[in-house]
């Protein structure tokens, strides 16, 4: 009897230590995730300017935001620089780790410098590449001048505005790059024997065995790159403040404006909820179409 009440004591006192563990996490979760989620949803349904009560005014910031001009344009500059710079990414950081999946002297070297990057401060690559691109002094327009050409005016020109910052974003590819390197570690290398046997070059092996043993890997790539480019936020703010004439307002750069500039916290708040909505819309879509291109060895093996 009483070895069994000091078990049951000392289970309790291990699962009471497992609960103050938990404590600080369930109490972030809850005040600074669950509560602003559903804090914002609520704001959403009202007109709030944070100085006053919110007052109640249904479906109308909905309404308004698929009325507004300012909206569309911004979503139509987030689409575009996803579009563009989610696929760019992917092949630059595959190239960087095909590359740098090599056994030669020096190699963590190399791999360090390429993953150093993607570990900065935002802002202050921001400032970086704003030098960069600068049109009057920057070091691309400098380049280009050495060529007997005259460069864009980035930033200036609304055509030559958004390019430096899709540019820009194959700054933190190192981030990629590492997932995609220890992918390709881990392939077993008898497959690539065993393709040298039948006589498959090296365009046959990177198509039928590299890229499929890595799908897994693109796979969380091509959703957390498209997760990140629908939110940017850091670089239009920065570098352009949205400009010239809206061409580079993405679109939480305008939840910012609507939120903290204009202090229509409920209309930011709706604006956000429609954000998350197409993230959420893009992300299964990917889900959804991944058993027709994501290979894993676990289901070809029991013949899925």
């Amino acid at each position: 009897m009483n070895t069994k009440k000091k078990w049951w004591t000392r289970s309790r006192l291990e699962a009471l230590d497992g609960y103050v563990f938990m404590t600080p996490a369930i109490l972030g979760l809850l005040f600074f995730m669950l509560g602003p989620i559903g804090a914002s949803a609520y704001f959403s349904f009202t007109e709030y300017d944070i100085l006053s009560t919110p007052k109640w005014v249904g479906l109308d910031n909905y309404i308004n935001l698929f009325q507004d001009s300012l909206f569309w344009q911004s979503l139509k500059v987030t689409m575009i620089y996803s579009v563009v710079s989610v696929p760019l990414g992917l092949t630059v950081s595959l190239a960087l780790a095909l590359l740098l999946n090599k056994n030669i002297r020096g190699i963590f070297v190399f791999r360090t410098i390429f993953y150093l990057p993607a570990v900065m401060s935002g802002v202050a690559v921001a400032l970086l590449w704003k030098w960069i691109f600068n049109p009057d002094f920057g070091l691309i327009n400098w380049a280009i001048s050495l060529l007997g050409f005259e460069g864009p005016k980035w930033f200036i020109d609304e055509e030559w505005a958004l390019p430096p910052i899709i540019i820009m974003s194959l700054w933190g590819v190192g981030g990629s790059m590492l997932v995609y390197l220890a992918g390709l570690q881990g392939i077993p290398t008898d497959l690539y024997e065993a393709a040298e046997i039948d006589g498959a070059n090296k365009r046959k092996q990177f198509r039928n065995i590299t890229l499929p043993m890595l799908s897994p890997v693109i796979f969380f790539n091509l959703i957390t790159g498209i997760i990140g480019a629908l939110q940017v936020f850091t670089e239009g703010f920065i570098m352009t403040q949205g400009g010239p004439n809206n061409a580079t307002l993405f679109s939480v750069l305008y939840l910012y404006r609507n939120a903290f500039s204009y202090l229509q916290m409920g209309y930011a708040s709706a604006l956000a909820w429609v954000l998350f909505l197409i993230i959420l819309a893009f992300t299964l879509i990917i889900f959804k179409s991944s058993p027709m291109w994501v290979f894993y060895e676990g289901n070809r093996r029991s013949g899925k």
